[in-house]
């Protein structure tokens, strides 16, 4: 059974993965979460899909999913949940681009986050959240009469 953390603890379960990992990958994540707040005060953090075999997932939301922060043995991986709807000028995506949906960022040791892309990419997202929830749902058609009688 897949199940999401209340969000008050999400931030707790982050600082916590954040202080096992202990090297760059920790150093690099803590720098990323940090973006995507600034890039966005509004983000939501929260942890979702625990499983038995999955201990959960970092996720940033607003108005939706954003983005996912999860991190490998060599790698920091954000995936952008409606990454391919999103134009990448700066081309930050590097992983997950034969995806109709998803676009990912791979981080590895030693690189150099262009920060102000980064921002600029999760304004982007957030954006196209909102515009989603914003959509007016089509209102119903009127019945017509039934053109038969009742006797």
């Amino acid at each position: 059974m897949k199940k999401s953390v209340p969000m008050e603890s999400a931030s707790a379960f982050i600082d916590q993965k954040i202080k096992e990992l202990g090297d760059w990958r920790g150093k690099m994540f803590a720098k990323v979460r940090g973006i995507i707040h600034q890039a966005d005060p509004e983000i939501v953090e929260e942890w979702k899909w625990v499983k038995p075999t999955n201990p959960g997932t970092p996720v940033f939301s607003h108005g939706g999913i954003v983005c996912t922060g999860e991190t490998y043995k060599s790698v920091v991986k954000l995936t952008f949940a409606k990454g391919a709807a999103l134009k990448d000028p700066a081309g930050l995506f590097n992983s997950g681009l034969d995806g109709n949906v998803r676009r990912a960022i791979d981080i590895h040791e030693g690189d150099k986050i262009d920060e102000a892309a980064l921002k600029d990419l999760i304004r982007a997202a957030v954006a196209l959240n909102l515009k989603g929830q914003n959509k007016q749902k089509p209102k119903p058609k009127p019945r017509r009469a039934s053109s038969k009688q009742a006797d």
